[in-house]
């Protein structure tokens, strides 16, 4: 596990108005929005053009392996209000928050309900910022 994150200024800007957004509407997602915010407070946040190719960042499409159980699975990562596919991810979700940010290679262990999870990040498929001519 990494102690630094990569974060877009514009991802950093949306994500830290959701987090202030959800917290005047509800009460039961506090924990959540903390940790989120404890993430967004822990990230190098970058311009669109300097983020690393291999960084998953919203919208991104990506495969992660589960260390424990071996299991490959490809995600997207996407705010809450956008629509669902078979392998959206939220990034309130446990894991949706604990790949936020990560590179290729990294192990994250991340808390979740039945214990901690350890993910591999296998591939990033698709990353919006992501350019031909970009440098990592």
């Amino acid at each position: 596990m990494r102690d630094r994150i990569y974060i877009t200024e514009e991802d950093s800007d949306r994500l830290r108005r959701l987090v202030t957004g959800r917290r005047a509407a509800s009460s039961n997602e506090q924990e959540i929005l903390d940790l989120l915010e404890q993430e967004l407070d822990r990230a190098e946040v970058v311009k669109p053009e300097a983020l690393p190719h291999d960084v998953i960042s919203m919208n991104s499409d990506f495969r992660l392996k589960d260390l424990d159980s071996g299991r490959e699975q490809r995600y997207k990562l996407v705010f809450p209000n956008q629509s669902r596919g078979d392998n959206a991810v939220s990034v309130l979700a446990p894991i949706g928050m604990a790949v936020l940010g990560y590179r290729v290679g990294d192990v994250i262990e991340w808390p979740v309900p039945k214990g901690v999870r350890r993910l591999e990040v296998l591939e990033v498929i698709y990353q919006p910022e992501a350019r031909e001519t970009h440098t990592v």
